[in-house]
């Protein structure tokens, strides 16, 4: 099915004023026609919105206190009724879902909507009642409209303001489809963290994990795949065979994993547009912990050739492969620097599961690990700013993070067992599987300053996740 498309508003066109609605309705025919198919176009900076005032979270100042801030209800820019339900219901939900969104990010607090003393109408979206707002102490407010649209779709008008200041920090428009009205609240919420952080949001994205259920003895585990809250969720795959392992292509609409297809663990690929799953080559050995290559052209795996275990890449159009590695012991878990020059990977050859560092062809290897215990699955930040590993110790699994050269080492969860860490696609946040001693598995997350430690609800055991990039 083709996923909604979301535009930005044309420069100049408030999309919450009446006079100008009609204007921006016969402009869209202009904005469909300027892309091939139905998508998420990522909006550029609000050309309308005047400068930010001096409301900022400062992310790197160790936060104590979240930043408290108002979502009322969305107002309905009309009395229309779509598919998803009427735009006052929606008006609900958009709000709902932003509010979930800043506070699981640890940086925001959003106030009790029963402690709000004014309502919003499409007149105080564009003029707030600040004096009201800052009566309950809030700091941010985000409000908007939701309206129902001729064509069965809505457009949904995002606007962040400075309740203390009393300016607007920003303002964003979309046109979506009925559907796709949750991702536009987690653009609207992207938005509202990218100007108050200074930080690109992380919201509007995908989490793919496996899912487990059954015995110890015997799990059944299956792809799945969810919005980064929990929402949409779906499964890929059936559970005839075991899966690990599950990566993002970095143009979102192919996953790589392993799967024991006939007891034999071989590297899959599944495009999540058809459903098609075709193995990755014809290796007479085992193959196994696969990534994509920043750009997409390449896979990168471990492949047990001999006796011997090493990393390969492999060309998925011309399907030949390279071995980059060739020392003794077991070299696994390879992933790429952001810019592709660089592969972090995991090796025992030094007698213990390490974390070393090579040129993407194999040239200056070199082990940067040497904290206490074992170290094992790094995967480096999309910032590129640090490599994420798990520790292993005492009984205990933890994931931690260090500088690429080695340095500046600390561990961020010390649970029972702790593994498998995933990066959001702005480097704040991680997310891993957490175990505990009855063998029941879940997702959880972590920000990079050791902080915000939560869970994300699934409806069964869940392990190995991955976090897409932002969705186009």
């Amino acid at each position: 099915m083709a996923r909604p498309a979301v535009f930005q508003r044309p420069a100049g066109v408030p999309l919450a004023s009446a006079c100008c609605y009609g204007l921006f309705m016969r402009l869209i025919p202009l904005l469909l026609a300027a892309v091939a198919a139905p998508a998420f176009a990522q909006p550029a900076a609000p050309a309308a919105a005047p400068a930010a005032g001096p409301l900022r979270v400062d992310i790197n100042a160790g936060l104590t206190q979240p930043m408290p801030i108002a979502v009322p209800a969305f107002a309905p820019g009309n009395a229309g009724t779509t598919e998803a339900g009427t735009t006052t219901a929606l008006g609900q939900r958009v709000a709902q879902v932003i509010a979930n969104d800043l506070k699981s990010s640890g940086l925001f607090r959003p106030l009790d909507p029963a402690a709000f003393t004014t309502t919003v109408g499409v007149d105080s979206v564009l003029a707030p009642d600040f004096p009201a707002w800052r009566t309950i102490a809030a700091q941010a407010l985000v409000t908007g409209t939701v309206t129902a649209n001729p064509d069965g779709g809505i457009t949904l008008a995002c606007y962040a303001y400075d309740v203390f200041a009393g300016s607007e920090i920003a303002r964003q428009g979309f046109v979506t489809t009925a559907a796709g009205w949750r991702r536009a609240a987690h653009k609207c919420a992207d938005l509202v963290y990218s100007r108050l952080t200074g930080e690109t949001g992380y919201f509007d994205s995908r989490i793919v994990y496996v899912s487990e259920t059954g015995p110890r003895t015997k799990r059944i585990k299956r792809l799945a795949i969810m919005d980064q809250d929990g929402a949409q969720h779906r499964f890929l795959t059936s559970g005839q065979n075991l899966v690990l392992t599950p990566r993002f292509a970095p143009g979102q609409q192919t996953i790589t994993y392993m799967s024991f297809e006939n007891n034999r663990p071989r590297v899959w690929l599944y495009t999540l547009g058809s459903g098609r799953q075709e193995a990755v080559g014809e290796f007479q050995g085992m193959s196994f912990a696969p990534r994509f290559s920043p750009d997409g052209q390449n896979l990168i795996f471990s492949m047990a050739v001999g006796g011997n275990t090493d990393i390969w890449r492999y060309n998925i159009a011309t399907r030949q492969s390279v071995r980059l590695t060739t020392g003794p012991g077991i070299d696994t878990s390879p992933s790429y620097s952001p810019d592709g020059s660089k592969i972090v990977f995991e090796s025992d050859r030094g007698g213990s599961q390490q974390v070393y560092v090579m040129d993407a062809d194999g040239g200056n290897q070199r082990r940067i690990s040497f904290g206490e215990g074992r170290s094992a699955s790094p995967v480096w930040s999309p910032r590129g700013d640090y490599i994420a590993f798990t520790r292993m110790g005492g009984g205990r699994f933890g994931i931690g993070v260090m500088r690429p050269d080695g340095s500046g080492e600390r561990l961020l969860t010390n649970g029972y067992q702790d593994e498998g860490a995933s990066w959001s696609p702005n480097g704040r946040v991680i997310m891993f599987a957490r175990s505990d001693r009855s063998g029941r598995t879940g997702l959880w997350s972590v920000d990079i300053s050791g902080l915000n430690e939560r869970r994300l609800a699934t409806p069964l055991d869940a392990s190995d996740p991955a976090w897409s990039p932002l969705l186009p």
